[in-house]
């Protein structure tokens, strides 16, 4: 395995002890529930502080007795149609629905499986094709149509808040699904997707002894108290969001809900955290960074931030007052295995290392073979220990990539193998390196390319498709497709192929550029050569000049160009070209709120950006601005 040069191999000698490191063993609570029981541990909040509240929205908020009850009305209401260990699909955003229907699923026994407020109409059919799901509850607007034409039953769940539903149904199948579907493991608390190398996802089950575990090292670590006000901002597809919710919900702490905007602007982020006294705070590793690279505001409630989902780039400036812990983990070790305390360190430029196992964890270092490496030698990383969930809903999957512990590892008789390259200092510290195989990240979303590709392959217009990523401003990763189309028929537009992929794609999942073929390079095994496919479409887009009419008129129109096309990594964008259309997601518009206001003073929102049908449009908004604020005297 190869040591590129970033990884700086002078800072991680190599020691002849194994790269295996363990994290402390799981205490036991002299008294209370069992702590694998995360319901019982939940009620026993509502006993003891019924009036506390257990979910805050603006200014609206439901207390420990009220969520509970609204449980009840769900558990009452599905309780002989789902039977215990039925997949459920929840298709709501953050908000008090989503969270009394996660306990209201706990208390009967069903198997929670957060698919996010619209994860796409084709992509949620094939998925609850394909796992047998009984069961969807969401906006009845949104779900499939196998789903629509069956038995549907209205819950009575809070229509009110920054993210909730108007209405909320649980549609239950017309017909059964085609084939046997996959049964949930014996003890699954939870499912959660994530991105398959076959072209559909995999599904991962999570039992309620590895999330108890979790919770006990989270509520440890973080020192979570009642009172403390969680954040609950991750999307529900992605499976922080349940350390989010489970995290505040066994504590006695109160779980606060976002407006859509900060997930946008760091500005509206960091506001939101002083108006709602958040205490303690997860984000994406993008939305950390743009955070983290801006002035610290005065924060005195926030005292732990917690960042995962990517390579975090940054380290805290001193003025920083919370905590930041770099975290890692896949879903198949139950959202968090290692950590680290991030310390403000301006002479250091190397990314943060991910750290040392939480409790509970064994993880270990082994090269192709499955033997362990020497300390400062890279290779695969593979977790063992209470955190491992139950496998994959697919048995022959979870074979293979859960395999026998290797020789030398202790405390675990199966560990997972994760694919990512590794290296463990001397001092039992890990730094992360990348992936040994095709996945990539986008925006903090883990994504296999062949998944993206059957998405374009659906469509009929194309015989082939190829996905590779490449670098924009600022460290942050596009994806972009190359598509082969089906000879003698006509030629998709990118817009059309965009629009279908949608349907079966989570956002960060969706290509930022589309481009036609009429052969794919290979490389010497006869395997698609993605980095000559991006060389060629460097180069094109290099040469290939923006049209006349899209030039610049004004400097402002020349900064925010230039700025627009440094974020998108595409130099040919021109001043009628749309943002969000050209690629620009929640990242790419955060950094250039940023930018913006680094130039010229004015401060923008996200949706003000997104609303400007082009790029000459939103200069002109600037323009507007400054001038406005020139007039005020500013």
């Amino acid at each position: 395995m190869s040591t590129s040069a970033h990884e700086r191999p002078g800072s991680s000698p190599q020691d002849a002890r194994p790269s295996i490191a363990y994290g402390t063993a799981p205490g036991t609570a002299a008294q209370g529930p069992d702590r694998s029981d995360i319901l019982a541990r939940y009620e026993h909040w509502v006993r003891r502080t019924p009036e506390a509240p257990a979910v805050e929205d603006g200014e609206l908020s439901w207390s420990y007795a009220e969520i509970d009850a609204l449980a009840s009305v769900v558990a009452d209401s599905l309780r002989g149609r789902v039977s215990p260990g039925d997949l459920v699909g929840v298709c709501l955003d953050r908000s008090a629905a989503l969270v009394a229907v996660a306990v209201g699923l706990a208390r009967l026994g069903a198997v929670y499986l957060p698919l996010g407020p619209r994860p796409g109409e084709r992509r949620l059919a094939a998925v609850t094709e394909r796992l047998g799901v009984p069961c969807l509850v969401g906006d009845p607007t949104l779900l499939p149509a196998a789903y629509r034409t069956g038995d549907t039953l209205a819950l009575p769940l809070p229509a009110e808040g920054a993210n909730a539903a108007g209405s909320v149904v649980a549609a239950f199948r017309a017909a059964p699904a085609d084939g046997a579907g996959q049964a949930a493991p014996p003890g699954t608390f939870y499912t959660v997707l994530t991105s398959g190398s076959t072209g559909t996802p995999k599904a991962v089950a999570v039992g309620g002894a590895s999330l108890g575990a979790l919770l006990d090292w989270y509520h440890a670590y973080t020192g979570a108290v009642p009172g403390d006000r969680h954040s609950l901002l991750i999307g529900v597809s992605f499976d922080p969001h349940l350390k989010e919710l489970w995290g505040a919900l066994t504590s006695g702490g109160t779980l606060s809900v976002p407006p859509e905007e900060v997930r946008w602007d760091p500005d509206a982020l960091t506001g939101w955290w002083r108006r709602a006294k958040v205490t303690v705070a997860v984000l994406p590793t993008p939305l950390a960074e743009t955070v983290l690279e801006r002035p610290w505001p005065e924060l005195p409630d926030l005292r732990h931030l917690v960042v995962g989902g990517d390579r975090l780039r940054r380290r805290p400036a001193p003025q920083v007052t919370a905590r930041v812990h770099n975290a890692y983990g896949p879903a198949e070790a139950t959202v968090v295995t290692t950590v680290h305390h991030v310390e403000a360190d301006g002479s250091d430029t190397a990314p943060p290392p991910i750290g040392t196992p939480v409790d509970g964890a064994v993880v270990c270092v082994t090269d192709e073979a499955g033997r362990v490496v020497p300390r400062g030698e890279t290779g695969e990383l593979r977790i063992g220990g209470s955190v491992l969930s139950l496998g994959y809903l697919d048995a022959e999957l979870t074979a293979a990539r859960f395999v026998p512990a290797p020789d030398g590892v202790d405390g675990t008789g199966r560990v997972y193998r994760t694919g990512d390259r590794v290296r463990m200092r001397p001092d039992g510290v890990l730094d992360f390196l990348g992936r040994l195989d095709d996945q990539v990240k986008v925006s903090g979303v883990r994504i296999e390319p062949a998944e993206v590709e059957a998405a374009f392959e659906h469509h009929p217009g194309v015989r082939r498709a190829a996905v590779a990523v490449r670098s924009a401003a600022g460290g942050a990763n596009q994806l972009v497709a190359f598509v082969l189309p089906v000879p003698g028929a006509p030629v998709p537009t990118a817009d059309a192929l965009i629009r279908e992929a949608r349907g079966w794609l989570p956002e960060q999942a969706v290509p930022a550029v589309v481009r036609f073929l009429d052969s794919f390079p290979l490389d010497a095994n006869g395997k698609v050569d993605r980095a000559a496919l991006l060389a060629a479409e460097a180069a094109e887009t290099v040469e290939t000049a923006a049209p006349e009419g899209a030039a610049p008129r004004t400097p402002t129109e020349e900064l925010v160009l230039r700025l627009c096309r440094d974020l998108l990594g595409a130099p040919a964008l021109g001043a009628d070209d749309n943002f969000a259309a050209a690629g620009g997601n929640s990242l790419s518009t955060a950094r250039l709120l940023t930018a913006i206001e680094k130039h010229c003073g004015v401060r923008l929102r996200a949706p003000e950006v997104l609303r400007q049908p082009d790029l000459r449009a939103l200069a002109a908004l600037v323009d507007t601005r400054r001038g406005a604020a020139d007039l005020a005297g500013v």
